[in-house]
């Protein structure tokens, strides 16, 4: 059913619903990789990310009486809320069913959009028994996120728009959940190039079609762990998993702590805002060993709430050492507490967190404990702040930030 005649008629009608995601070309992540690398901002698609395309497009070839139904979809968010901006669109009813994991942002945003959205289980994968149930319970028509064809094609739309933009593409980047986008952006891709590589990027930590391409089979993961909650998926689709077989040159998995590293890059070099599942492209550019290719990374979503945010930001910087905290002990004497403070300022040390035990020892006079949490520039200026403490008399000990 994936035919280049049906990637055009779905190209055509998702422009119905969808904005223009023009292509950002990226001097930082250029540099940093010896390529020249490419941003597809499908995080600044109109409900936030990809889904649009596919949940759009199945829907346009439902018939009126399986839409009069009432519709209904599993989701961890993004292909919720592009079911049911679609069913508002074709003035159908839409019953969502997503983790109870979910971040109130997609919950949120997928009522706005007038969907019934029911909380149910902790990953996808159950979520999804649910919708099944609620189906069959009401007669609904299910639009699944990714183990359909149309689905899949009208994700694959994306890659019609990269390869028009930018036709001389070495390699696509996508992220991979379950497998929907991968497998209309890499059928589409082979079918107008075959020289194109496209490579599918998955957490480390929900790597299944990683683990069912090696063994030759649809295979489900016992558990999933990631932080990259779009992509928090099981076991991927049985009817397109032959599609990523034949059409995938290889998989990428990337760690968790390299999501957070690429957020803090995306935001301060592009100022943009991608969640972590639309980061493993941008993670996974790292694991490439090209030089002078084009390459195109697909940033497939970009609904995050605040605290998660927030999360991620504190702990890149973390990472980064650019926020340390060392422990200290000091006589207990006047004037101690300022030394060390005047000695952090002097290496350009910014203290945002101090705590002064006093009952460290029961020998006061001997010693109390300094925690002193503080900014840096990164790991080189950190270890200049450590040294200049130890050439003072202090023995500074790494430990573990309590912001």
């Amino acid at each position: 059913m994936l035919t280049l005649e049906k990637f055009e008629e779905a190209s055509e009608v998702v422009k119905q619903v969808t904005q223009e995601t023009k292509l950002i070309y990226s001097d930082y992540f250029s540099h940093m990789t010896g390529n020249k690398v490419y941003l597809k901002p499908e995080n600044m698609q109109r409900t936030g990310a990809y889904k649009l395309r596919g949940a759009y497009y199945k829907i346009s070839t439902l018939s009126q009486e399986e839409r009069e139904k009432g519709l209904i979809t599993a989701s961890a968010g993004n292909h919720a809320q592009g079911v049911a901006y679609a069913a508002k669109a074709f003035g159908a009813k839409a019953v969502i069913v997503m983790p109870t994991t979910t971040p109130l942002i997609k919950v949120e945003r997928t009522k706005s959009y007038g969907a019934e959205v029911v909380l149910f289980g902790d990953v996808y994968d159950e979520a999804c028994a649910h919708a099944y149930e609620l189906a069959e319970e009401h007669g609904y028509t299910f639009i699944h996120p990714f183990d359909d064809p149309a689905v899949a094609t009208g994700q694959g739309t994306i890659a019609m728009e990269i390869i028009k933009e930018l036709p001389l593409v070495d390699y696509i980047l996508v992220p991979v959940g379950g497998g929907g986008l991968a497998t209309g952006v890499s059928t589409l891709a082979k079918l107008l190039n075959p020289n194109i590589k496209v490579i599918g990027v998955e957490p480390k930590g929900a790597n299944c079609l990683q683990v069912s391409v090696d063994k030759g089979e649809v295979t489900t993961l016992p558990h999933v762990n990631t932080i990259a909650d779009g992509t928090a998926v099981k076991t991927p689709g049985e009817h397109i998993f032959p599609y990523l077989q034949k059409n995938l040159d290889d998989i990428i998995t990337v760690e968790d702590d390299e999501l957070i590293v690429s957020f803090l890059d995306m935001v301060e070099n592009h100022k943009m805002i991608v969640e972590n599942s639309g980061l493993l492209t941008v993670a996974a550019l790292k694991h490439l060993n090209v030089k002078n290719k084009k390459i195109v990374s697909v940033l497939s979503g970009g609904n995050m709430d605040v605290i998660t945010m927030a999360s991620v930001v504190q702990m890149g910087l973390i990472q980064r050492d650019r926020i340390f905290t060392i422990s200290v002990l000091l006589p207990d004497r006047p004037g101690e507490l300022t030394r060390v403070s005047q000695l952090i300022a002097q290496q350009q040390g910014n203290i945002i967190k101090l705590d002064h035990n006093q009952f460290y020892s029961t020998n006061r006079n001997a010693a109390v404990e300094l925690k002193i949490t503080m900014e840096a520039f990164g790991t080189e200026h950190k270890q200049q702040i450590v040294d200049e403490l130890e050439k003072s008399g202090y023995k500074p000990r790494l430990i573990r930030p309590n912001l």
